[in-house]
C-alpha cells in the first residue's frame, strides 16, 4: 500500500534510515554517559566547543550577571522604594559569596551551572538551608552524581529521580562523592535528598524525558571528524615545509660522501641556502614535496563549520571568528536572530534558577530579620524583575536613531528602550540627575536636549546618505 507521507517509505534508497519510537529515557539510557564523555573531551580540547561553551556564558549570563531590580509597590501603586533599595543591597551583599565553599559568587556560580548545562546536559543546584548569614547557601553538584543506572519502579524511581504518579520529582539519589573520584569508593552508598532542595537544570527536547542532553549532541560527529582533518592537514602542511629528497643511485654503486654532516649510510642531510651539488654519473635525486594544505581547505571547513553552528543554533561568523566578506545588512540578520535565541536562553535561565532562588533567599532573609522588613508583608515584597545583559548593535548609530523616532511616534518608551539596552530606567535618570546637579556645581554648560536631538538626527540622516 501506497505510504501517505514520503518520508515514510522504506524502499532500498531509505534502508540505511534507521529510526525508532522509544521514549526520551530509553534513548538516553544506554547513551547518556558516552555522550557526556564525548562532550567533555572536546570542550578540553575542541578550540570550536570550548568557544561554544564561552558564548553560551557570556551570552546568557553576561559580564555583570542577572541582576535584581525588586519592584515592590505599596497600594497607591507607587514603588516602595526603602524596601526595594534594603532588598537590593542584601541581594548584592549575599550574591558575593553564596556557595557553600566561600569562593564563588552568584554570578560565578550561574556562569558554572550553565557551562555544565551546555557540556553535560545538565547540572543539580543543591539549596542548602541553614548556613552563612542569611541561612541560604548553594552547592554545585555534577551530573555524575546521579545515577542515570538507578531504575526502580517498584519504588517509581527512573535514572535516579523518584516520583509521584504525575511525574513530578519527589527526591533525588545522590553520591555522596564522584563516583570515579581518586578518593571514592565503588561501594559508596547513595543519599536520597528531597527534591525541594535540588534544582535539576536541563533543556528537555522532549515532554516525557528525565534527564538532559549534551548541547553539542548534533554536532559532535562532525566536529570530532572536523578535528581529525585540520589535524593530519596540520601535519602534513608541517611536513611540507620541511621539504627533502631521495638519492637514487645504480646497483653496487657506493654512497654519496663529502658533504658536512654526511655519513656513507646517510648522505646530504642539509642544504644551505645557493648550495647546489653535483650528483655522479648514473644517481639521480626525487624530491619530496607534499602539497598541503590544498587549495580547497578553507572552504571545505567553512562549509562544515557552517553546519556544526548550525547545530549549536549560532552564527557561524561569530563560531569560527570569521567576519570576512560580512556586510552589515547580513551580519545584522544573523546576530538579531542569534540574540533571539539568547535571550529565550536567558528567560528559561530565569524561570528555572533565579525565581527559585530568590524566593527560597528572600523567605530566609525576612525570617532571620537579615533584611528588616517584616515578614508578613512577603508577598509585597517578593516582586523581581529581572535584567539580563544586553548586547550593542552593529551599528549603534543607526539603532539609536530609529529608537528617538519610535519615542516620537509613540511606539516606544524611554522605559522599553533602557530595558533594551540592558538598563534600569530608574537608575539612568537618577544617574542623569546626579550628573546635572555636578555640573551646575561646577558651571559646566553643555548643549540642551533640543540640540542634541538635532545634532543625532543630523548625524543619522549623513550616514543613510
Amino acid at each position: 500500500m501506497k505510504r501517505n507521507y514520503d518520508a515514510a517509505k522504506t524502499s532500498d534508497l531509505f534502508g540505511s534510515w534507521g529510526a525508532s519510537n522509544s521514549s526520551a529515557d530509553a534513548l538516553l539510557w544506554g547513551s547518556l554517559p558516552l555522550l557526556r564523555a564525548r562532550s567533555r573531551d572536546l570542550m578540553r580540547n575542541n578550540p570550536y566547543a570550548k568557544r561554544f561553551r564561552r558564548m553560551a556564558i557570556s551570552n546568557v549570563i553576561g559580564p555583570q550577571g542577572i541582576t535584581l531590580q525588586n519592584r515592590a509597590t505599596d497600594p497607591n501603586g507607587k514603588q516602595d522604594d526603602k524596601a526595594n533599595n534594603a532588598i537590593e543591597t542584601a541581594w548584592w551583599k549575599w550574591g558575593m559569596r553564596c556557595d557553600v565553599t566561600g569562593r564563588f559568587s552568584f554570578r560565578q556560580v550561574c556562569g558554572m551551572a550553565l557551562g555544565s548545562v551546555v557540556a553535560d546536559g545538565e547540572v543539580l543546584i543543591r539549596k542548602v538551608r541553614g548556613r552563612g548569614e542569611f541561612g541560604l547557601e548553594l552547592q554545585l553538584v555534577e551530573i555524575d552524581h546521579l545515577p542515570e543506572h538507578l531504575n526502580d519502579a517498584s519504588r517509581n524511581i527512573r535514572m535516579g529521580i523518584e516520583r509521584d504518579n504525575f511525574g513530578k520529582a519527589t527526591a533525588y539519589y545522590l553520591y555522596e562523592k564522584h563516583p570515579t573520584d581518586l578518593s571514592s569508593s565503588l561501594s559508596q552508598k547513595l543519599v536520597r535528598v528531597p527534591a525541594e532542595e535540588i534544582i535539576h537544570l536541563y533543556l528537555p527536547d522532549r515532554i516525557s524525558q528525565t534527564r538532559g542532553i549534551p548541547w553539542m549532541h548534533a554536532a559532535m560527529t562532525g566536529l570530532k571528524m572536523l578535528g581529525g582533518y585540520e589535524e593530519a592537514e596540520l601535519v602534513a602542511a608541517r611536513l611540507g615545509a620541511a621539504k627533502g629528497g631521495f638519492y637514487n643511485r645504480p646497483a653496487g654503486e657506493e654512497m654519496i660522501t663529502g658533504a658536512e654532516g654526511s655519513t656513507p649510510e646517510n648522505p646530504i642531510q642539509e642544504v644551505t641556502p645557493g648550495m647546489f651539488e653535483v650528483l655522479p654519473e648514473g644517481w639521480s635525486f626525487s624530491p619530496f614535496d607534499p602539497t598541503h594544505p590544498t587549495t580547497a581547505f578553507k572552504d571545505f571547513v567553512k562549509a562544515i563549520l557552517r553546519g556544526i553552528s548550525s547545530g549549536f543554533d549560532v552564527s557561524y561568523a561569530y563560531l569560527a571568528n570569521d567576519l570576512e566578506g560580512v556586510n552589515y545588512s547580513s551580519i545584522r540578520a544573523g546576530v538579531l536572530d542569534e540574540r533571539d535565541m539568547w535571550m529565550g536562553l536567558q528567560s528559561w535561565f530565569i524561570e528555572s534558577v533565579l525565581e527559585d532562588i530568590y524566593k527560597e533567599w528572600l523567605w530566609m532573609a525576612l525570617l532571620s530579620g537579615k533584611v528588616k522588613l517584616p515578614f508578613a508583608k512577603f508577598d509585597k515584597f517578593h516582586a523581581p524583575q529581572w535584567m539580563p545583559r544586553r548586547w550593542a548593535w552593529v551599528d549603534p548609530l543607526k539603532d539609536m536613531h530609529a529608537n528617538l523616532l519610535a519615542i516620537k511616534a509613540g511606539l516606544k518608551s524611554p522605559s522599553m528602550v533602557a530595558a533594551e539596552m540592558g538598563n534600569d530606567i530608574e537608575e539612568v535618570y537618577e544617574a542623569i540627575k546626579r550628573d546635572e546637579e555636578l555640573r551646575k556645581r561646577l558651571g559646566i554648560t553643555t548643549a540642551t536636549d533640543a540640540e542634541l536631538l538635532q545634532a543625532i538626527q543630523a548625524i543619522g540622516e549623513k550616514s543613510e546618505e
